[in-house]
C-alpha cells in the first residue's frame, strides 16, 4: 500500500505525543501496580508474581493502545510512526538505491527523493533542524541534478514499498 506524505503541524503533534506517552506511561503504572496488588492478595508475595503484575499491565496498556490507535485523535502520531517505520524500510535499501541512481533509474530516484523529504519532515515535527552532514548533502544534490536531467519535478508525493523490491538490501 502507498504511503503519501501529509503536513502537519508540528507544534500539534508534539504536544499530543508527550501527552500520549504520558497517559501511556501513567496506565502502565497504574495497571502494573494493580494487577501485582490483585496477584500478591491472592497468592502471596512473590517477585514473580509482581513482575507478572507489571506484564499484565504492559499487555492491557498495548491492547488500549492497540484499539485507539486508529481514533482520529492520533492521526498526527500515527502518521509520524507510519512515516518512521518507511524510512526504516528504505535505510535498509540505501546502498541498492545508490548505486541505481548513479545507473540512472528513475525509481530509485524517486525513493531516495521521498527518503531525502520524509527525514527533513521527520526533523521539523520533532522540533529539530535536520542533520544534513556533507555526504548527504552531496546525496540530495546529485538526486537534484539527476531528477532536473530526466525532467522530473524536485519533490514526490509518496512511495510505494513495492517499489523497494527490485533492489537489493544493504
Amino acid at each position: 500500500m502507498a504511503f503519501y506524505l501529509e503536513e502537519h503541524d508540528p507544534e500539534t503533534y508534539r504536544r499530543k505525543g508527550r501527552l500520549i506517552s504520558l497517559a501511556m506511561a501513567g496506565q502502565l503504572i497504574v495497571l502494573g501496580l494493580v494487577f501485582s496488588q490483585l496477584l500478591v492478595v491472592s497468592f502471596g508475595s512473590s517477585l514473580w508474581l509482581n513482575a507478572l503484575g507489571v506484564f499484565l499491565g504492559l499487555l492491557a496498556t498495548s491492547a488500549t493502545f492497540a484499539v485507539l490507535k486508529d481514533r482520529p485523535w492520533m492521526k498526527e502520531v500515527r502518521y509520524v510512526w507510519q512515516l518512521k517505520h518507511h524510512l526504516g524500510q528504505i535505510s535498509g535499501y540505501l546502498p541498492g538505491l545508490r548505486k541505481a541512481v548513479e545507473e540512472g533509474n528513475t525509481t530509485a530516484l524517486d525513493l531516495l527523493t521521498f527518503y531525502h523529504q520524509g527525514m527533513a519532515q521527520l526533523a521539523e515535527l520533532n522540533g529539530r533542524t535536520p542533520d544534513d552532514d556533507s555526504e548527504r548533502l552531496a546525496e540530495k544534490m546529485q538526486v537534484r541534478l539527476k531528477r532536473e536531467e530526466k525532467g522530473l519535478p524536485d519533490k514526490v508525493d509518496g512511495f510505494d514499498p513495492l517499489d523497494l523490491q527490485a533492489f537489493k538490501r544493504g
